[in-house]
C-alpha cells in the first residue's frame, strides 16, 4: 500500500458522516497525522470525540478543535483555560475560514478570556494579546456589553463602561456610581464623549484614527462642526448620530453626492429637506430619500443602511444590529413597493414564514437572494437556484441544511464543474461520474451512498477517487476500522 493511498483513506474516513465516534477517535492519534488535525477543525463531531478532543495531550489536536464552528462553542468551554495560550488564542480568534455568519461565544467563555490573568501556562502569549483575537473574530454578541454592566467582576463592568453608547441610561448611572474606581473613571470618560464641550476640549490631543471616530460617534459642539465643514471633514458628520439638524440641512447641501446619500435615508432631516433630496439630480440620493417616510428611528435606520448599494453579489459579514427593529417594522417593510425595504425585511432571520414565502417569489432577485442567505425558512428550491446563478454566495449556502442534496440529476452535465461535484453526491444519480475530468467531481461522485460496495473497494485501490470512497456513508464501520489497520 502507497503512502498516498494510506493519506488519501485517513482524510475520507475523517469526514466520513457515519463513522462512527470510536472510528474518529482513532484517527486523533498522531499515527494519523493530519488527518485528525482537519477533523477537528473541519467539521461535526460526536460528543465522544469532542470529550477526547477537549483532553487530548496534544496541544495541536485542542488548538484544531477551537478553531471548529461546526461544534456547539458551549462544549469548547474548557479550551477557554486551556494550559496552553496558543489554543486558547484559536478558541478566541474563531475559525480560520471565516464563514458569512460567525456563532457568537457563550457568555461565560467570554468573560473567562476577559477576567484571564495569564496567558497560559506556555508563556506564548499574554491575555491581552488572547483577548486582542476575541475582538477581531466576530464572536462577541452585540448585546454583550450591556449584559456585563452589572456583572460581579469588576473587570466585566470595566469593559462595559468602555462601551459606553451601547448601554442604557440606568446602567450608564450606576457605572458613574461604581464602587471600583476604575470603572467609574472609564464610565466618566464614557459620559465626556456625550458632552459636546469636553469633546471640543479633548480633540486636540487626539491621533487622526481616533479623531475620526470621535467625529462620527461624539456630540459635538457647534464650534467642532464649524471645524469640519471649514476642513471638508465632514464625512463623519454624515453618519454620526448625534449630528444637529442644521449640519444635517447643510450636509443634504453638500455638492459631494455620497454626503447627500449618507443624509438622505437619516430620519432626522426636517421636511423641506427632505423635499429637497427627494428632487436630487442624482440616483442613489433619490433612492434614499423615498425611503425616509418609512424610517423612524436610529435602529431602522441602521438596518436599512446595511442593505443599501450592497448588490446582488454581496457577502459581507452576517451579523445582528447593535438595536434591532421592532418586528412590525419589518413586517410592513416585507409588503413595502420599495425593494430596498423588502430586501431588509428578507435580511431578518424573524420573518413570519408567510412574508418568507411570498418573499421567495419576489420580482426582484437581490430580495430573493437575501431570503436565501439569511433566512431559516427559505425554500429550498430558492436556495438551489440562488446557488446555481449566484457563484459568490455558493460557500455560504453550502453551509444551509435547507440546500437540496437529492433531485441534482438535471445538473450533472452542467458545464460548471461546481454544480456537478454537488449533484454528483445524489443517491437518486444512476451512474455517478466517476470518471469527470474535474477531480471535485470525481471526489463527489465517489462518496456517493448509492454505490454498490464492489465498486467502493475498487474506488478505494485508486488514488483519483480514494478519498471520496473512504468518506462514502455506506462503508460499513468493520471496513473503516480496517483501513485505519491498514495504514499504521
Amino acid at each position: 500500500m502507497s503512502d498516498s493511498l494510506r493519506e488519501l483513506w485517513l482524510r475520507g474516513l475523517a469526514f466520513n458522516t457515519a463513522a462512527p465516534a470510536d472510528v474518529l477517535i482513532r484517527l486523533l492519534d498522531e499515527a494519523s497525522g493530519e488527518a485528525g488535525l482537519l477533523m477537528c477543525e473541519g467539521r461535526d463531531l460526536p460528543d465522544a470525540v469532542i470529550e477526547a478532543a477537549v483532553h487530548h495531550p496534544a496541544g495541536r489536536i485542542r488548538r484544531a478543535l477551537a478553531g471548529n464552528l461546526h461544534v456547539d462553542p458551549a462544549r469548547l468551554a474548557p479550551l477557554a483555560s486551556d494550559p496552553s495560550g496558543l489554543v486558547r488564542a484559536q478558541l478566541a480568534g474563531g475559525t480560520r475560514h471565516k464563514p458569512r455568519r460567525v456563532r457568537p461565544l457563550p457568555e461565560d467563555i467570554l468573560v473567562t478570556f476577559l477576567t484571564a490573568t495569564d496567558g497560559g501556562e506556555d508563556g506564548r502569549l499574554t491575555a491581552q494579546e488572547i483577548a486582542d483575537e476575541l475582538w477581531s473574530s466576530r464572536q462577541v454578541p452585540v448585546s454583550f456589553p450591556r449584559d456585563m454592566a452589572g456583572h460581579d467582576h469588576p473587570e466585566m463592568r470595566l469593559y462595559a463602561a468602555h462601551q459606553w453608547q451601547s448601554l442604557t441610561p440606568a446602567q450608564r448611572t450606576a457605572l458613574l456610581d461604581d464602587p471600583d474606581p476604575a470603572v467609574r473613571e472609564a464610565a466618566q470618560q464614557g459620559n465626556r464623549r456625550l458632552d459636546p464641550d469636553a469633546v471640543e476640549a479633548a480633540l486636540p490631543s487626539m491621533a487622526d484614527r481616533e479623531r475620526w471616530f470621535v467625529l462620527g460617534t461624539c456630540a459635538l459642539s457647534p464650534a467642532v462642526v464649524e471645524q469640519c465643514f471649514a476642513a471638508d471633514e465632514v464625512r463623519p458628520l454624515a453618519r454620526n448620530p448625534h449630528t444637529p439638524a442644521d449640519a444635517l440641512a447643510r450636509l443634504a447641501r453638500h455638492p459631494d453626492p455620497v454626503i447627500r446619500r449618507l443624509v438622505a435615508a437619516r430620519p432626522e432631516p426636517a421636511a423641506e429637506v427632505a423635499a429637497e433630496l427627494r428632487q436630487d439630480p442624482d440616483v442613489e440620493v433619490r433612492v434614499r430619500a423615498r425611503l425616509r417616510p418609512s424610517i423612524r428611528t436610529r435602529a431602522e435606520f441602521e438596518a436599512v443602511d446595511r442593505v443599501l448599494g450592497h448588490g446582488p453579489d454581496c457577502t459581507c459579514p452576517i451579523t445582528l444590529p447593535g438595536a434591532e427593529p421592532l418586528p412590525d417594522w419589518y413586517i410592513a417593510c416585507a409588503t413595502s413597493q420599495e425593494a430596498v425595504l423588502r430586501q431588509v425585511a428578507a435580511s431578518w432571520p424573524g420573518l413570519p414564514a408567510h412574508l418568507a414565502s411570498a418573499l421567495a417569489l419576489d420580482d426582484d432577485e437581490e430580495v430573493r437572494i437575501r431570503l436565501a442567505c439569511h433566512h431559516p425558512l427559505a425554500p429550498p428550491h430558492l436556495l438551489l437556484d440562488v446557488f446555481v446563478t449566484r457563484p459568490a454566495h455558493r460557500p455560504h449556502l453550502l453551509t444551509l441544511p435547507a440546500l437540496p442534496r437529492t433531485g441534482l440529476t438535471h445538473l450533472i452535465d452542467h458545464p460548471d464543474p461546481q454544480l456537478r461535484a454537488l449533484a454528483a453526491a445524489d443517491p437518486a444519480l444512476p451512474h455517478p461520474p466517476l470518471t469527470d475530468p474535474d477531480p471535485a467531481v470525481r471526489h463527489a461522485a465517489a462518496t456517493n451512498p448509492a454505490l454498490t460496495p464492489q465498486i467502493l473497494e475498487e474506488l478505494l485501490a485508486d488514488p483519483r477517487t480514494a478519498q471520496g470512497a473512504a468518506a462514502n456513508p455506506s462503508l460499513p464501520a468493520a471496513r473503516m476500522h480496517t483501513l485505519l489497520d491498514r495504514s499504521r
